[in-house]
Protein backbone atom coordinates (compact mmCIF):
# COMPACT_ATOMS: atom_id res chain seq x y z
CA UNK A 1 0.00 0.00 0.00
CA UNK A 2 1.31 3.63 -0.83
CA UNK A 3 0.12 6.56 1.15
CA UNK A 4 0.51 9.87 -1.08
CA UNK A 5 0.80 13.67 0.18
CA UNK A 6 0.17 16.31 -1.40
CA UNK A 7 0.07 20.28 -0.74
CA UNK A 8 -0.22 23.20 -2.03
CA UNK A 9 -2.83 26.25 -1.97
CA UNK A 10 -6.54 25.34 -1.25
CA UNK A 11 -8.09 25.90 -5.01
CA UNK A 12 -5.33 23.74 -5.98
CA UNK A 13 -5.50 20.74 -3.74
CA UNK A 14 -9.60 20.60 -4.14
CA UNK A 15 -8.68 19.91 -8.06
CA UNK A 16 -6.30 17.39 -6.78
CA UNK A 17 -8.48 15.97 -4.35
CA UNK A 18 -11.17 15.84 -7.12
CA UNK A 19 -9.09 14.01 -9.82
CA UNK A 20 -8.21 11.28 -6.91
CA UNK A 21 -10.96 10.54 -6.01
CA UNK A 22 -12.35 9.83 -9.56
CA UNK A 23 -9.06 7.27 -10.06
CA UNK A 24 -9.54 3.83 -9.68
CA UNK A 25 -7.42 1.97 -6.85
CA UNK A 26 -7.11 5.28 -4.47
CA UNK A 27 -9.06 5.31 -1.68
CA UNK A 28 -9.60 7.48 1.84
CA UNK A 29 -9.25 10.77 -0.35
CA UNK A 30 -9.15 13.45 2.71
CA UNK A 31 -8.32 17.48 2.17
CA UNK A 32 -6.61 19.03 5.95
CA UNK A 33 -6.36 22.50 6.34
CA UNK A 34 -2.65 23.79 6.39
CA UNK A 35 -1.23 25.84 8.88
CA UNK A 36 -1.66 29.51 7.03
CA UNK A 37 -4.68 30.39 5.46
CA UNK A 38 -4.91 29.29 1.53
CA UNK A 39 -3.03 26.05 1.90
CA UNK A 40 -4.02 22.70 2.41
CA UNK A 41 -2.62 18.78 2.36
CA UNK A 42 -4.52 16.44 0.20
CA UNK A 43 -3.48 12.71 1.51
CA UNK A 44 -4.90 9.15 -0.51
CA UNK A 45 -4.16 5.27 0.07
CA UNK A 46 -2.86 4.37 -3.22
CA UNK A 47 -2.86 0.84 -4.58
CA UNK A 48 0.59 0.02 -6.45
CA UNK A 49 -0.85 -0.23 -9.93
CA UNK A 50 -2.41 3.83 -9.13
CA UNK A 51 0.62 5.20 -8.25
CA UNK A 52 2.11 6.21 -11.60
CA UNK A 53 -1.21 6.84 -12.88
CA UNK A 54 -1.78 9.54 -9.37
CA UNK A 55 1.51 11.05 -10.70
CA UNK A 56 0.82 11.69 -14.03
CA UNK A 57 -2.30 13.67 -12.48
CA UNK A 58 -0.61 15.77 -10.54
CA UNK A 59 1.77 16.87 -13.19
CA UNK A 60 -1.03 17.91 -15.28
CA UNK A 61 -2.11 20.48 -12.59
CA UNK A 62 1.59 21.16 -12.70
CA UNK A 63 1.68 20.69 -8.76
CA UNK A 64 5.62 21.23 -7.81
CA UNK A 65 7.80 18.03 -6.96
CA UNK A 66 8.80 19.26 -3.85
CA UNK A 67 5.35 19.01 -2.82
CA UNK A 68 4.40 15.94 -3.48
CA UNK A 69 5.66 12.88 -0.94
CA UNK A 70 4.89 8.84 -2.08
CA UNK A 71 5.64 6.68 0.88
CA UNK A 72 5.01 2.88 1.08
CA UNK A 73 4.03 1.17 3.78
CA UNK A 74 3.63 -2.36 4.87
CA UNK A 75 0.40 -4.27 5.27
CA UNK A 76 0.00 -6.07 8.34
CA UNK A 77 -3.87 -7.33 7.91
CA UNK A 78 -2.66 -11.05 6.01
CA UNK A 79 -5.71 -10.84 3.97
CA UNK A 80 -5.75 -7.32 2.82
CA UNK A 81 -2.32 -8.31 1.20
CA UNK A 82 -3.26 -11.31 -0.30
CA UNK A 83 -6.40 -9.26 -2.29
CA UNK A 84 -3.82 -6.91 -3.65
CA UNK A 85 -2.36 -7.58 -6.86
CA UNK A 86 1.27 -6.22 -7.12
CA UNK A 87 2.52 -4.10 -9.94
CA UNK A 88 5.28 -2.39 -10.62
CA UNK A 89 5.44 1.59 -9.56
CA UNK A 90 7.87 3.07 -12.54
CA UNK A 91 8.18 6.01 -10.67
CA UNK A 92 9.75 4.05 -7.94
CA UNK A 93 11.79 1.98 -10.20
CA UNK A 94 13.13 5.15 -12.15
CA UNK A 95 14.00 6.72 -8.56
CA UNK A 96 16.22 3.56 -7.14
CA UNK A 97 17.89 3.52 -10.44
CA UNK A 98 18.86 7.08 -10.30
CA UNK A 99 20.38 6.68 -6.89
CA UNK A 100 22.22 3.26 -7.60
CA UNK A 101 23.46 4.77 -11.06
CA UNK A 102 25.97 7.04 -8.53
CA UNK A 103 29.51 6.46 -8.47
CA UNK A 104 29.53 6.91 -4.47
CA UNK A 105 32.50 6.84 -2.60
CA UNK A 106 30.92 4.08 -0.25
CA UNK A 107 30.64 1.65 -3.38
CA UNK A 108 34.28 2.81 -4.76
CA UNK A 109 35.48 1.38 -1.05
CA UNK A 110 33.66 -1.93 -1.35
CA UNK A 111 34.29 -2.48 -4.73
CA UNK A 112 37.56 -2.24 -3.66
CA UNK A 113 37.31 -4.41 -0.17
CA UNK A 114 35.86 -7.07 -3.01
CA UNK A 115 38.96 -6.55 -4.97
CA UNK A 116 41.22 -7.18 -2.10
CA UNK A 117 39.19 -10.20 -0.41
CA UNK A 118 38.97 -12.15 -4.52
CA UNK A 119 42.42 -11.84 -4.78
CA UNK A 120 43.72 -14.02 -1.98
CA UNK A 121 40.62 -16.16 -2.64
CA UNK A 122 42.49 -16.40 -6.19
CA UNK A 123 45.99 -16.54 -5.22
CA UNK A 124 44.92 -19.00 -1.91
CA UNK A 125 42.16 -20.73 -4.29
CA UNK A 126 39.70 -19.96 -1.47
CA UNK A 127 36.21 -20.38 -2.48
CA UNK A 128 34.86 -18.95 0.98
CA UNK A 129 36.94 -15.81 0.04
CA UNK A 130 35.44 -15.78 -3.36
CA UNK A 131 32.08 -15.53 -1.79
CA UNK A 132 33.17 -13.36 0.93
CA UNK A 133 34.36 -10.93 -1.72
CA UNK A 134 30.92 -11.67 -4.01
CA UNK A 135 28.82 -10.71 -0.55
CA UNK A 136 30.91 -7.45 -0.35
CA UNK A 137 30.63 -6.19 -4.04
CA UNK A 138 27.12 -4.22 -4.28
CA UNK A 139 27.64 -3.79 -8.38
CA UNK A 140 23.98 -5.37 -8.89
CA UNK A 141 23.20 -1.61 -8.24
CA UNK A 142 24.65 -0.03 -11.40
CA UNK A 143 23.76 -2.79 -13.38
CA UNK A 144 20.00 -2.59 -12.57
CA UNK A 145 20.32 1.17 -13.14
CA UNK A 146 21.47 0.59 -16.28
CA UNK A 147 18.89 -1.74 -17.30
CA UNK A 148 16.33 0.41 -16.38
CA UNK A 149 17.97 3.04 -18.34
CA UNK A 150 17.90 0.93 -21.34
CA UNK A 151 14.00 -0.33 -20.80
CA UNK A 152 12.62 2.98 -20.08
CA UNK A 153 15.32 5.02 -23.12
CA UNK A 154 17.25 7.08 -20.70
CA UNK A 155 20.35 7.82 -22.19
CA UNK A 156 21.86 9.96 -19.12
CA UNK A 157 20.70 6.97 -16.63
CA UNK A 158 22.16 4.61 -18.81
CA UNK A 159 25.90 6.30 -18.76
CA UNK A 160 25.76 7.21 -15.70
CA UNK A 161 25.18 2.93 -14.72
CA UNK A 162 27.74 2.03 -17.46
CA UNK A 163 30.19 4.61 -15.73
CA UNK A 164 29.68 3.93 -12.45
CA UNK A 165 29.77 -0.47 -13.12
CA UNK A 166 33.04 -0.12 -14.97
CA UNK A 167 34.94 2.49 -12.91
CA UNK A 168 33.61 0.17 -9.92
CA UNK A 169 35.28 -2.94 -11.48
CA UNK A 170 38.04 -1.46 -12.66
CA UNK A 171 38.60 -0.04 -8.66
CA UNK A 172 38.52 -4.12 -7.98
CA UNK A 173 40.63 -4.94 -10.54
CA UNK A 174 43.63 -2.59 -9.59
CA UNK A 175 43.53 -3.73 -5.70
CA UNK A 176 43.10 -6.90 -6.68
CA UNK A 177 46.38 -6.34 -9.21
CA UNK A 178 48.11 -4.16 -6.49
CA UNK A 179 47.52 -6.56 -3.74
CA UNK A 180 49.15 -9.16 -5.81
CA UNK A 181 52.09 -7.41 -7.10
CA UNK A 182 53.15 -6.07 -3.71
CA UNK A 183 53.13 -10.07 -2.52
CA UNK A 184 55.00 -10.60 -5.51
CA UNK A 185 57.52 -8.06 -4.53
CA UNK A 186 58.08 -9.23 -1.10
CA UNK A 187 58.46 -12.83 -1.97
CA UNK A 188 55.01 -13.40 -0.13
CA UNK A 189 53.19 -15.09 -2.48
CA UNK A 190 52.48 -18.78 -1.59
CA UNK A 191 55.24 -20.84 -3.34
CA UNK A 192 52.95 -23.55 -4.82
CA UNK A 193 50.78 -20.33 -6.41
CA UNK A 194 51.30 -20.73 -10.28
CA UNK A 195 48.35 -18.54 -12.01
CA UNK A 196 48.40 -21.07 -14.84
CA UNK A 197 47.12 -23.95 -12.33
CA UNK A 198 44.66 -21.15 -10.70
CA UNK A 199 41.28 -23.23 -10.75
CA UNK A 200 39.01 -20.39 -11.80
CA UNK A 201 38.67 -21.92 -15.36
CA UNK A 202 35.15 -20.31 -16.24
CA UNK A 203 36.87 -17.11 -15.67
CA UNK A 204 39.44 -17.28 -18.36
CA UNK A 205 37.38 -18.45 -21.26
CA UNK A 206 33.72 -17.79 -22.47
CA UNK A 207 31.75 -20.57 -22.91
CA UNK A 208 27.91 -21.57 -23.20
CA UNK A 209 27.82 -21.83 -18.98
CA UNK A 210 29.28 -18.19 -19.22
CA UNK A 211 26.63 -17.15 -21.11
CA UNK A 212 23.48 -18.56 -19.70
CA UNK A 213 24.74 -18.08 -16.28
CA UNK A 214 25.05 -14.17 -17.03
CA UNK A 215 21.58 -14.15 -18.42
CA UNK A 216 20.10 -15.61 -15.54
CA UNK A 217 21.91 -13.69 -13.08
CA UNK A 218 20.77 -9.92 -14.81
CA UNK A 219 17.21 -11.71 -14.66
CA UNK A 220 17.49 -12.51 -11.00
CA UNK A 221 18.94 -9.31 -10.43
CA UNK A 222 16.69 -7.05 -11.98
CA UNK A 223 13.64 -8.71 -10.35
CA UNK A 224 15.23 -8.69 -6.59
CA UNK A 225 15.58 -4.99 -6.68
CA UNK A 226 11.69 -4.14 -7.60
CA UNK A 227 11.25 -6.51 -4.38
CA UNK A 228 13.65 -4.96 -2.49
CA UNK A 229 15.33 -8.34 -2.21
CA UNK A 230 18.80 -7.10 -3.89
CA UNK A 231 21.05 -8.31 -0.49
CA UNK A 232 20.30 -11.73 -0.85
CA UNK A 233 20.42 -11.50 -4.80
CA UNK A 234 23.97 -9.68 -5.40
CA UNK A 235 25.97 -12.40 -4.57
CA UNK A 236 24.20 -14.72 -7.29
CA UNK A 237 25.21 -11.17 -9.49
CA UNK A 238 28.92 -10.65 -8.29
CA UNK A 239 29.29 -14.61 -9.37
CA UNK A 240 29.54 -13.09 -12.95
CA UNK A 241 31.97 -10.04 -11.71
CA UNK A 242 34.18 -10.42 -8.79
CA UNK A 243 36.04 -13.92 -9.77
CA UNK A 244 36.48 -12.55 -13.09
CA UNK A 245 38.15 -9.05 -12.20
CA UNK A 246 39.54 -10.41 -9.55
CA UNK A 247 41.68 -12.91 -11.67
CA UNK A 248 42.31 -10.22 -14.30
CA UNK A 249 44.08 -7.96 -11.29
CA UNK A 250 45.89 -11.26 -9.80
CA UNK A 251 47.29 -11.88 -13.23
CA UNK A 252 47.91 -8.51 -14.09
CA UNK A 253 50.04 -8.03 -10.73
CA UNK A 254 52.56 -10.99 -11.50
CA UNK A 255 52.93 -9.81 -15.19
CA UNK A 256 50.47 -12.73 -17.06
CA UNK A 257 48.82 -10.35 -19.46
CA UNK A 258 47.51 -12.88 -21.66
CA UNK A 259 45.98 -14.59 -18.87
CA UNK A 260 44.04 -11.18 -17.43
CA UNK A 261 43.31 -10.83 -21.47
CA UNK A 262 41.14 -14.09 -21.39
CA UNK A 263 39.61 -12.71 -18.36
CA UNK A 264 38.65 -9.45 -19.40
CA UNK A 265 36.49 -11.12 -22.26
CA UNK A 266 35.24 -12.95 -20.25
CA UNK A 267 34.17 -9.82 -17.86
CA UNK A 268 32.98 -8.15 -20.35
CA UNK A 269 30.55 -11.47 -22.04
CA UNK A 270 29.43 -11.45 -18.60
CA UNK A 271 28.15 -7.54 -18.09
CA UNK A 272 26.70 -7.74 -21.68
CA UNK A 273 24.61 -10.97 -20.82
CA UNK A 274 23.50 -9.72 -17.61
CA UNK A 275 22.42 -6.68 -19.11
CA UNK A 276 20.57 -7.71 -21.52
CA UNK A 277 18.69 -10.22 -18.95
CA UNK A 278 17.57 -7.48 -17.29
CA UNK A 279 16.78 -5.59 -19.94
CA UNK A 280 14.57 -8.61 -21.12
CA UNK A 281 12.96 -8.97 -17.37
CA UNK A 282 11.77 -5.48 -17.14
CA UNK A 283 10.58 -4.88 -21.11
CA UNK A 284 8.36 -8.22 -20.48
CA UNK A 285 7.09 -6.64 -17.02
CA UNK A 286 6.21 -3.29 -19.15
CA UNK A 287 4.71 -4.89 -21.95
CA UNK A 288 2.37 -6.89 -19.74
CA UNK A 289 1.85 -3.54 -17.65
CA UNK A 290 0.61 -1.77 -21.40
CA UNK A 291 -1.63 -4.51 -22.16
CA UNK A 292 -2.90 -4.50 -18.63
CA UNK A 293 -3.97 -0.77 -19.23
Amino acid sequence: MLHLRVFGDTAAMADVAERLDALPGARHVSVGAGVHDGDALVSADLRDAAADTALEILAELEIAHEDISLLRFDAIDPTAASEETVALVWADLLGQARLNARTAVRYLVFMAVAGVIASFGVIEQDQILIIGAMAVAPDLLPITATCTGLVLRRPRLIRRGLLSLLVGLGVACIFAAAVTGFLNLLDLLPREFDIHQVGLTSQQHVSAETIIVALAAGVAGMLAVETRASMGVGVAISVTTIPAAAFLGVAAGVGQFAKSLGALGVLGTNIAMMLLGGSLALAVQRRFASKGN
